[in-house]
Formats: C-alpha cells, structure tokens, sequence
C-alpha cells in the first residue's frame, strides 16, 4: 500500500496487533522502521502491482543493516526453491501474492485468474502511468480498459 504506515501503528498496537509496511527502498524502509511496525515486506523487483527496482537478496542485506525485525521478502518468489533463497538471504518469511490468485479459493473473478494462467513475462510493462509509481502490469488488462500499453 501506498502512504505512511504511521497513522495505523498507535490503533492497530493499542489492540496487540501487528502492523507490516510494504516498502520498496530503503527510504520507505528507514521511514517505516521508524514509525515502529512490527515488520517490512521487502517489495523488490519482480513484484507484481507495485514493485520496487531492488534485487530482493540486495535489499534484505542492506536492510538488516538497521533493522533486526522481521522481514519479509516479496517479489518474484513463486516456488519453494524462491521462499528457501530468501530465507538463506535472511528474510524471516516470504510473501508469494499472484501465485495464490489463481487458486480456486481466490476471491479474484475467473476471467483475472485465466489472465493470469495465460501470460508470460513478454506480457508484462512495468508503469507509473497509473499511481505514479511504478508498478507491473498485465498487457492484456491494460488493452481490455481500452488503453494502448504502448501510449504509457
């Protein structure tokens, strides 16, 4: 998500919950970490929607530098092969999101999920054109909102 995690910590603590910030560079890490979250979802690249430009075994080393909370690594982790690497990075968890979509239990609609089956990486356009920032998106969902992926 996007935004300062600040304004949910205090409510979500006062409750015994715990708060994980998605970052995606080591300024939104910095920031959340001082915020005090209870964790940071290492958005690397890779990641599907909103990604980051960082290899995710740079980012975790880098990050472990200030931070000895936990850490989830996110971004292009698809198989148990991908969750063991980021584990021997130093990761505590791994974070496997497009994935999971396609699984039946998926609130996502069948035709999302059947996207999803019949792409490969060529279908793939990394974007600001939509948040401003930059983020993975399916070709043929931006040509199904009737834009040309190639005006982005």
């Amino acid at each position: 998500s996007l935004g300062s995690p600040k304004v949910v910590v205090d409510i979500v603590h006062s409750y015994g919950g715990l708060v994980f910030s998605d970052v995606s560079d080591m300024k939104f890490a910095k920031k959340a970490a001082e915020a005090g979250v209870d964790g940071l979802i290492l958005v690397s690249t890779g990641a599907g929607g909103h990604a980051g430009n960082l290899n995710g075994f740079a980012f975790v080393d880098s990050v472990r530098t200030f931070w000895d909370g936990i850490i989830v690594l996110a971004g292009g982790i698809s198989t148990g092969k991908s969750i063991l690497a980021a584990q021997a990075a130093g990761a505590d968890l791994a974070y496997m999101g497009t994935r999971f979509i396609v699984a039946e239990e998926s609130l996502a609609n069948d035709e999302y999920r059947q996207m999803l089956v019949d792409s490969t990486q060529d279908d793939i356009v990394l974007t600001d054109a939509f948040s401003g920032v930059k983020a993975n998106m399916l070709i043929p969902s931006i040509v199904k909102a009737g834009l040309d992926p190639a005006l982005l």
